[in-house]
């Protein structure tokens, strides 16, 4: 999956989970300013993203998440570094 694709997805669990309307969301969003994000939210929003990333998960790399970019940067991280111990890269 691209950051494109991640991108998407994770504007549909935004609008699904959280009924924030898409066009509110983009890559520069705060999501606690922007997009009334809470701490709380926050872990819905890993729970509903561990699918993509599987038993890679590291809740420290959503420290310093502040962005919808933050986001698919560092799911996009974990889902390489998953990827890469599996094939031995």
């Amino acid at each position: 999956m691209d950051k494109q694709q991640l991108y998407q997805r994770i504007v549909d669990i935004l609008r699904d989970t959280f009924g924030i309307e898409p066009e509110r969301i983009s890559l520069e969003a705060k999501l606690g300013e922007d997009l009334d994000i809470d701490s709380i939210d926050a872990v819905d929003l890993i729970v509903q993203l561990k699918p993509l990333i599987g038993s890679s998960i590291k809740p420290e790399a959503f420290k310093s998440v502040r962005t919808v970019s933050d986001v698919v940067d560092a799911v996009h991280g974990m889902m390489h570094a998953g990827t890469e111990t599996q094939t031995g890269v």
